[in-house]
This record gives C-alpha cells, structure tokens and sequence, in this order.
C-alpha cells in the first residue's frame, strides 16, 4: 500500500520544493527504524489554534509508514482552567509549582487534551494511541518549592513500542509517577528532552503557533548554530522570557548528542514543508561544527574535498580541475560534510568556485553555517550558478546583484561600482567548471538551506 502511494506523495512534496528533494527525504526518512524517526512537542498552543492542521500533517505522515512520537502539553488550557478555578499561577525558574489543588486540575486538563488529539487523528483516518501513564518513572524534583513535579529517572520506550508495531502513533502526555505511584507533573519540554536522550531520534521537532524563533523585527530566523551563534544570540536584548529558556533548553538538549543533531521549530501547517524540502519552513537549531579556514590545501586532506565535491554535486572533477586556480582560502567542516572553494578573483575580488555540502548532510542547517562563515569571511565576493539550478531563487535573495547570460546567472556581492561589476561577470562566465566534459550538464540541488554553484 504504501509503495504504491509514494510516487503521488512524491508528486504532492514536489510542490513545495522538487520532487527531487521529496524522494530524497523520504528515502532517508525510511531507512531508519520506525521508533526511531522522529520526537515532534506540541505546545499546547497548537492544540488550541492549529489541531485540526496537526492531525492531517500527522495523518499524511502516517499513511508513507512513518510514525513520529508525538509529546504534548497543556500549559495554555492548565492556565485557563487554573484561572476559571481561582488557584493562581506560580512558577519557579520557568517550571510550575504543582500544589495538590494544582494537580486536581492539571490531570483532567491533560487526559482531555490527549483525548482531543487522539479523536481529532482518527477522524482523520490515523490510528492512534493515547499514552497518559507508564512512560516517565520520576522523583520529585523539589517537593518543598514545587510540589508534585517530577524529574525524570527512567523511561520505558516498551508503551511506544508496542503502539508503532501495532500501526499506531504514540501520543504521550507529559505525567510520571514515583515508584509508589504517585502522579508528578513534567515540564513538556524538559520531557522531551528525556524522550529525546533516550531514543536519539532522526529529527526533533517543536511546534509552535509563531511557527519558529522570532528576531527583533519579528521575522523567523531560518538557522541558528549553537556552537557559533548561542553568546550573540543571548547578549542581544530582544532575546528574553521565553525564547532564552528555548535556546538554553535546545543548547542543553543537543549537548550529549551527536554533532549533526538539530531541533526544528515549526508550525503544524509548515511542517511537511519542514521536514521534505531543503529550504524548509521555520527556524532550524543545530549543535553545529567548526568550519576552518585554510589557505592551502594540504595533500592529505585533497582527497577528501574532491571526495566531498564530487558526492555533492553528483559529478566527477577533472583530474587536475586544481592545476592553474589560485586559491584564495578553503572553508571546510569539521566533520569534512561541506566545503567552500575561494579562489582569486578579478580585481582582488574571491571568486566562489565550489560550495558543497555532501547528501547526508542537506537539511541540517550545515550549508546555511558555511555561508554565514563565507559572507563573514569574504565580504565582496562573485560567483555564478546555472539558470536552471533549484536553488538560484536562494542565491538572488542572497546577492547585491545579478546578471543573467545564456545559460550562467552571475552575483556578486560587496561592490556596487558597475564597471568593477561588469568585469567580474565576464571574468567568471569565461572560468572552467573543472567537471568532466560529458558531465559538466545540468544542476544538482544542495545543501541544506542553501546551494551551489553549479
């Protein structure tokens, strides 16, 4: 059933993005274990505003085998009930304090949400299973200064795992007990981020009503690098309350796993956008790795970058596509998933030869690092791209200026005097691709959230 229904479902994706990229999420989505594929937070915001769009994302994602754990919470309908109720609202270090009276509306709050989701998906035609118990075994966190919240001990993947074998999606509520059985109240994200440890699954994903982290001028910030952009981010005064909990919760989270991880934050409505196309659709978290900058290439290392290049551009490089180009600095991932090739250029001006983020990586956020790294590095810059290249409409986005001619589009960036300009189009429409004549054809889609020159 499900093989016959992919090549329409391929075809549906491919409107978001090209169906290209569609087929090649679904086929890295598909390789890994069913339990293992996804851990998706729904805030209770999302309960309250998008339900509906939630369970057709999660039904659509059901019906290609692929099921995600979804984790929810309540706070926005705990806060109303404890309102409507008169019991105030105290939190301790951005956890709530959960009094006896507290928990005596918390628990009937969440078993309904939980029980809302799980009817709002099988309307939609997803068979699911509501998890109120049985996950999380807890202690108490801080019993005199926040009452019944617990902090997690173990978790018993066992419920989970007999819901997916029997078709189902696991819809977990964030309650533990103590051994003794007494029921605690866990923050959802400080569940998640058990859950997550636990499983270690392929993708992470929030969803939001804002359907991402918000900058100053309230636009979604597409990528975010923990490891380069987590001080800056914090010392900005716009960044407060609760966007400074999430990125300390997700720097936290990310911390013990391994250095490709993310967390994707999102919308309901966005998140098949989110999660089948190399642009995506919200603000991308990752652990991020350190990208050096070398000014040559040493012989050892040669290998590996034409190893790189040509795995992510699907092409083969002329054996000596090196000799007779001056190398300006080569910018390259720890890891050896992406690189930048800088040459010398006209008029002092480096010229962007190659960017390459290898497949595995795409959609992790790698190849938007290695811009920021590039543009940082090497404020005035040229390079071209093929018109029919996916990610050409990134690149005029990106770029001062633009210049099509024939088949080559060429930008430029950093210099606005149009005779500089109009010698650094014609200096790149006459360079050498370094591919094999018989390959030098044609456009491979790229990295992660941006791409390449082709």
């Amino acid at each position: 059933m499900i093989n016959s229904i992919r090549p329409i479902v391929v075809e549906l994706l491919g409107q978001l993005g090209s169906s290209r990229e569609a087929r090649q999420y679904l086929e890295q989505f598909s390789q890994v274990n069913e339990s293992h594929f996804a851990v998706i937070k729904v805030g209770g915001g999302i309960l309250a505003e998008q339900l509906d769009e939630l369970a057709a994302a999660l039904g659509f994602l059901h019906r290609l085998g692929l099921y995600p754990i979804v984790l929810h919470g309540a706070g926005q309908q705990l806060d109303q009930a404890l309102e409507e109720a008169g019991i105030a609202t105290v939190k301790h270090e951005g956890l709530r304090v959960t009094t006896e009276d507290v928990m005596a509306v918390a628990r009937p709050v969440i078993y309904r949400e939980n029980a809302r989701l799980v009817d709002r998906l099988e309307q939609h035609g997803v068979r699911a299973r509501g998890l109120l118990h049985g996950i999380f075994e807890c202690e108490f966190e801080d019993r005199d200064r926040l009452g019944l919240v617990g902090q997690v001990k173990q978790i018993d993947l066992t419920p989970i795992r007999t819901a997916v074998e029997a078709g189902m999606l696991p819809v977990v509520a964030c309650l533990g007990e103590t051994r003794a059985g007494q029921v605690l109240n866990i923050n959802a994200d400080i569940a998640t981020r058990e859950l997550v440890w636990k499983i270690e699954p392929y993708k992470i994903i929030f969803l939001t009503p804002t359907g991402g982290l918000l900058d100053d001028s309230g636009r979604i910030i597409s990528s975010i690098s923990l490891s380069s952009d987590y001080d800056d981010l914090l010392a900005r005064d716009w960044v407060h309350s609760g966007m400074r909990l999430k990125l300390q919760q997700i720097r936290d989270m990310l911390e013990p796993l391994p250095p490709a991880a993310s967390v994707s934050i999102t919308s309901a409505v966005k998140l098949t956008r989110e999660l089948f196309t190399h642009s995506g659709a919200g603000t991308l978290l990752r652990k991020g790795e350190q990208i050096d900058w070398l000014e040559d290439i040493p012989e050892p290392r040669r290998a590996a970058l034409e190893q790189l290049i040509e795995a992510s551009f699907g092409r083969q490089l002329q054996p000596d596509w090196l000799q007779g180009r001056r190398l300006h600095g080569l910018l390259i991932a720890q890891s050896n998933r992406a690189a930048a090739v800088v040459l010398c250029g006209h008029d002092g001006v480096p010229y962007l030869d190659k960017l390459a983020v290898t497949p595995e990586a795409r959609g992790e956020g790698l190849g938007a690092s290695l811009w920021q790294a590039l543009i940082s590095r090497c404020p005035q810059l040229y390079w071209r791209s093929r018109v029919n290249n996916p990610i050409s409409n990134w690149y005029f986005q990106h770029a001062d200026i633009s210049h099509r001619q024939g088949e080559w589009v060429v930008f430029v960036n950093g210099c606005a005097d149009f005779p500089q300009v109009d010698a650094l189009t014609r200096d790149a429409l006459q360079r050498d691709s370094g591919w094999l004549p018989e390959q030098a054809a044609g456009a491979q889609v790229s990295s992660g959230r941006i791409g390449e020159p082709a």
